[in-house]
């Protein structure tokens, strides 16, 4: 049950509690109107506990990275220079 159709039974169950005074014998309308603001009242409460639980954020995991290439080692004018070459994907995707 959707905030809409709660709000809906809370209305439409004040409206038979207090504001309808008829007298069916058998059926009490007052009884009714607090009946339906009840459930609307366990609806809106389930609803509103569903989408608090929903919202809640995520941790995610740390990005990892692999070495796909062995480290390159050029030489220039008699100096070593390190090349490293890393491939990092977010995860989640695939290899």
């Amino acid at each position: 049950m959707g905030i809409g159709a709660s709000i809906f039974l809370i209305a439409l169950g004040a409206i038979f509690a207090f504001a309808i005074d008829a007298n069916l014998g058998w059926l009490n309308l007052n009884v009714v109107g607090w009946v339906l603001m009840l459930a609307g009242l366990v609806g809106l409460l389930t609803t509103l506990y569903f989408w608090n639980n929903r919202r809640r954020t995520v941790v995610a995991a740390p990005v990892r990275e692999r070495v796909v290439a062995q480290p390159v080692v050029p030489v220039q004018d008699d100096r070593i220079v390190r090349e490293e070459v890393r491939e990092v994907r977010r995860p989640g995707y695939p290899a």
